[in-house]
Parts: C-alpha cells; structure tokens; sequence
C-alpha cells in the first residue's frame, strides 16, 4: 500500500490530478468560512450546536458546516444532487427523457443543461425559505439572526447562496474533468469529514462532563470498524453467475467456447435509495417544522429518523428503493437477449424468457439482504441517540448513518480510479494480487 502511494507521485499526469484535485477541494473548504451579507454566523452556529434537530443537523452535516455557520455555501451541492437523481428517475420511465438519452453525446448536454436549470430554481426556492426561516427570531428563542429583516436581505441572501450552489457545480465539474474521481461526490465526502473533528470534539466534552461513559465510547469506537467493515461488504459483495459461450466455427476459425461470470451486486443503488429515501422523509418535516403551529410541529417531531415510526419509514423507503434502483439498473430481459445474442447460456437454465427469470429471482433475492444491512447501517446513529438522549446527531454519525456509508463508497471509488492509472503504466496497485492460483 506505502509502494502504491509512493508510485502515485512518480506519474506526472497522475500527480498533476491529484493537485488539481486537492486544491480545489481547498477552495471549496474556504468558502464554507465565507459569510452571507447580514446574518450573525457566531450566534447561528451557537443554536446549531445546542439543538436537537435532526433534520437541521443532518443538512449541516452535507453542507460541511457551511448551513449552521451562514456561508455562501450553505446550501451545499444537494439542490444539484436532488435534481440530477430525479431527471434520471424520469430518464428510465418517461419517453422523452428517455429518448433524449438514446441521442448520445448531445443528449446528455442536454440533460446536463437542464440539471443545473433545475438546480437553480431549487437553490432559489431554498435560500428564499431559509432566508424567511432566519428573519424569525422566534425559531431561535428571540435571538435575533438577521439584524435588518426585509426583502433587500431576502433577495441578497438568496441570491449569494444560489450563486454558492452553482459554483460547486462548477468546481465538480472541473474536479471531475481535470482531477481524479468524482467531483460532486468528492465535495460531499470532504463536507462530511470536515465534520469528523467537531464530532469528536463534542464527545470529548461529553466524556469531561460525565454524561458519557468512557467505556461505552471505547466500545463505540470500536463499533466503528464494524461498521466500516459492513458499509464495505454491502458496497463491494456480488453474486457471480458462470457464463458459457458456445463455440462457433465460422471458415477456418473456432470463436467462443470459454467461461466468464456475471456479476451482479449485492446493492445496485450504492446510496442513492438512502439519498432519496431520506430526501422524501425529511422535507414534509422541514417544512413543518417551518411553522408555529403545535399539531404540525409534533407531526413533524414524529416523522423525525430520530422517532420510531421515522425510523420504520426510513427503513421501509430504503427498502424499496433498493428495489426500485435494482429494477431500474439491472434489466434482466436484455441481459438475457444479449447472452443468446451472443451464443451465451448459463448451465441449466434454457435461454431466453427462463434464463431472465432465472436472473430477476437472484436479484429480488440478493436486493432484500443488501437493503435490510443498508437501512441497518444508516438506522444505527438515530437508534444510538435514542439509546442515550444526550449524545447529539453529529456525534452518532461517526459510527453509521449515510454519511459513513458516502464516504465510503466515494473513498473506494475514488482508490480504484488511482490504481486504474498505476496498473496502466506498470506499477503495483493498492491491492496485491495473491500468487495462488
């Protein structure tokens, strides 16, 4: 591994990316200390780390600490994340998204284009809400945040926020062309990480003050390889179908006749059903707990992931999810007529119609396990703050949740990329290859 690390910084192309990509993902950390015009941060981020909000929390914890500090990139690159998943929702169940995509090159600058339209008026939508949230002193126990409340704050806050937004788009986007990995996925990870320190800050003070137990946070940093080691296996575990390819004599030649397999993943969405199963259940909360009425706002405390019946919902939306992206990504009935194509069959099973059924009941049966571990992994930090009611969401996250699972993935992604470039030009990789054969 300290070979492989080492060779990275021999490769001139490589070596250049990875600057590239570390500098930008410095300016983007720069600009999380960058302060909306007309807001105190001090006393935000004050609130913020006195609250209990879940939901206010977790959007912090995205953000980089950008939302409970009032920077330009308070929004964080969410707005582009919710809309680029929806259009590609669409892209697999309406025909004219669908056909944009059959196009090529130029249908995906298409979809591109609309993204970031889209990703706009969400920001916009969003720094209007927050911008009205602040002006209330109310939400803050008479704090007063915003010292000169009106339209003229309104439209510069929603505004610097917006155009926060679409230069993370724009810093991905470079990440992703000219550095390595991928951009916007790299920018969530580095939020989250930023995160890791406070985290372990406060749990430092929980433990002076005696409201934790040392031992309890000894077994709970324990946990955390455990949890790492199950975020890795549900990632990276796959089902591999054996492949036989008739042989086909055409003139003087044979072709086909070996064996290969098809892999088919324990988890086909990654963490997109977790990203849009917590985005379907925390905005009807958010937004309820927007208003002062007292029914709503116990509504909205009841389908916090933090409450029973929310983490039930978020279990079940995971769930289902992970079905839906597994339906959406693996098309057993093309598989199945690319193999025949091909002179392809697997043993025992006829081609064709049966050989798709065949592969639709590995991969109902392979998605119910690989959603159950998901929705375990990211229910774990909602159920270690019921088990112990002092210990804030900022604090659970480090041992679970869906920040821990992007990490992650992005993490493993991001090593693969590298050792793509290392094993191209002859080096050894991060994993050595085993000399049993």
């Amino acid at each position: 591994m300290f070979e492989a690390f080492r060779d990275t910084f021999k490769i001139p192309d490589l070596k250049r990316r990875i600057g590239i990509t570390i500098l930008l993902l410095t300016v983007y950390r720069f600009g999380c200390y960058i302060p909306v015009p007309g807001i105190n941060g001090k006393e935000l981020a004050k609130i913020f780390e006195g609250s209990a909000n879940t939901l206010f929390s977790l959007a912090d914890l995205f953000s980089g600490g950008a939302l409970s500090q009032a920077t330009i990139f308070a929004l964080g690159i969410m707005p582009y994340i919710s809309v680029s998943i929806v259009l590609e929702l669409l892209a697999s169940i309406v025909p004219y998204f669908e056909n944009m995509l059959k196009r090529g090159v130029e249908g995906r600058k298409k979809l591109t284009q609309l993204t970031r339209l889209g990703t706009v008026a969400l920001c916009i939508f969003q720094g209007m809400a927050v911008s009205i949230f602040l002006e209330n002193p109310e939400h803050f126990g008479g704090v007063v945040i915003v010292a000169n409340p009106g339209w003229l704050f309104r439209i510069v806050s929603t505004f610097t926020m917006t155009a926060g937004t679409i230069f993370l788009m724009y810093l991905g986007e470079q990440i992703t062309e000219k550095g390595i990995g991928n951009g916007i996925s790299l920018i969530i990870t580095v939020s989250i990480i930023s995160r890791m320190p406070v985290a372990f800050h406060r749990m430092a003070g929980l433990v002076a003050s005696g409201e934790i137990n040392l031992f309890v946070v000894i077994v709970l940093i324990a946990l955390i390889f455990g949890v790492v080691a199950a975020a890795i296996t549900v990632n990276e575990s796959e089902r591999r179908i054996p492949i036989q390819y008739a042989k086909r004599v055409i003139g003087r030649k044979v072709y086909g006749g070996q064996s290969t397999y098809l892999p088919i993943k324990l988890n086909q969405g990654g963490v997109l059903p977790l990203i849009f199963a917590i985005a379907i259940l925390t905005f009807p909360a958010t937004i309820l707990s927007f208003t002062q009425n007292k029914v709503l706002s116990k509504i909205a405390t009841i389908l916090s992931p933090q409450e029973p019946l929310g983490m039930v919902l978020y279990a079940c939306f995971t769930i289902f999810f992970c079905y839906f992206y597994a339906g959406i990504i693996f098309n057993p009935d093309n598989i199945a007529e690319d193999l025949q194509k091909y002179g392809g069959f697997i043993q025992g099973i006829r081609p064709g119609k049966p050989t798709a059924l065949y592969l639709e009941r590995i991969v109902n049966r392979l998605t119910l396990p690989g959603s159950v571990m998901l929705s375990a992994i990211a229910l774990f930090p909602y159920i270690l703050m019921h088990i112990y009611r002092k210990i804030p969401y900022i604090v659970a996250s480090i041992f679970g949740g869906i920040g821990l699972l992007i990490v992650v993935s992005v993490l493993i992604e991001t090593i693969r990329q590298i050792e793509a470039h290392l094993l191209l030009r002859h080096y050894q990789g991060f994993i050595k290859k085993s000399k049993i054969r």
